[in-house]
């Protein structure tokens, strides 16, 4: 018996497509898209052997949560989530950029401001800062959307000159990427968190540009805890995060850090378990309600029922 879900292999009547990412399964119809959420989880963009029970489901129910709550202030992709760990939405066309907007120097951005840079992505970075403080305002810095290897740090200069987005779309985005980010912080901050960076996806569908994709899940987002923030600054101590970083830890400590050559160690059935205890934590952390879990008795009948239905078939 399956009891997370590895991959799907679905075959859905008016399917006119797939696309297997690292976590989500896609099936593509005429004109809407659905989403299945697995169990897969990654790391060091490497896909790990074995998938975490309840992943899917609680990266599938945030999302919904935020992109229900952001609704008013930007129009999103999602029609309906009619199973725990599917979304179906409208078939969107993607922009080839990811809006990355930071609050706080941390991650990439604060590994290129200690190399010595004083700018990512084409904006200005004053001096005096270090790891994980508040900057003077929230800042974009997007990246390409790769559709192989990794993204890459863009400015919205060259964004505009290379023609990727126009104009007047690229100010659209830069205004829901800015709104978003506000609301987030907001929802954070009532939980107990700070939502320090993220990323935003949108695409057209027609000529109206919609959120898609996934939003504030630690997947695709960085938190602090706030409480100890203020203190742990000013001792020049590391912050306590919201995140699957424990996993990334597991696995150094383990000798992988995803580099050419290094195989990855097996995952002890124990670890996995405590892998899918965690990712519970993080949603009763940030949505603040207690984690409800999905029958997995027949996980995957269950999903391909769910979408059927939705679909009318």
């Amino acid at each position: 018996m399956n009891t997370a879900i590895k991959e799907t292999h679905f075959q859905f009547p008016g399917q006119v497509g797939f696309y297997k990412g690292k976590v989500r399964d896609v099936y593509f119809f005429e004109d809407k898209i659905a989403v299945v959420a697995s169990d897969r989880i990654s790391a060091f963009d490497v896909v790990l052997p074995k998938p975490i029970p309840y992943k899917g489901q609680v990266l599938n129910q945030i999302a919904a949560k935020f992109l229900q709550a952001t609704a008013d202030i930007v129009p999103n992709w999602v029609t309906a989530t009619p199973d725990p760990n599917v979304t179906i939405g409208k078939k969107c066309e993607p922009f080839k950029v990811e809006m990355v907007i930071r609050g706080y120097l941390a991650g990439h951005a604060a590994r290129e401001y200690l190399a010595g840079k004083r700018s990512v992505c084409g904006v200005s970075l004053p001096e005096g800062l270090k790891e994980n403080d508040k900057l003077p305002e929230p800042i974009i810095t997007p990246t390409t959307k790769a559709d192989f290897g990794h993204d890459e740090d863009i400015s919205r200069e060259d964004i505009l000159a290379k023609g990727i987005v126009s104009e007047a779309d690229y100010a659209v985005l830069e205004k829901y990427t800015q709104a978003l980010f506000a609301k987030g912080t907001e929802m954070a901050r009532e939980k107990g968190l700070i939502l320090v960076d993220t990323k935003y996806e949108f695409g057209k569908f027609g000529e109206e540009i919609l959120l898609i994709d996934e939003i504030h899940t630690p997947d695709s987002s960085r938190y602090f805890y706030a409480d100890g923030y203020e203190a742990n600054q000013a001792a020049g101590l590391p912050q306590k995060q919201l995140s699957k970083e424990f996993v990334r830890q597991w696995l150094i400590a383990n000798g992988f850090q995803g580099k050419e050559g290094q195989l990855v160690p097996e995952m002890p059935n124990e670890f996995v378990q405590e892998i899918s205890g965690r990712y519970i934590e993080l949603y009763e952390q940030i949505i603040g309600e207690p984690f409800v879990k999905g029958d997995i008795s027949q996980l995957e009948q269950r999903i391909e029922k769910a979408v059927l239905k939705e679909l009318g078939a």
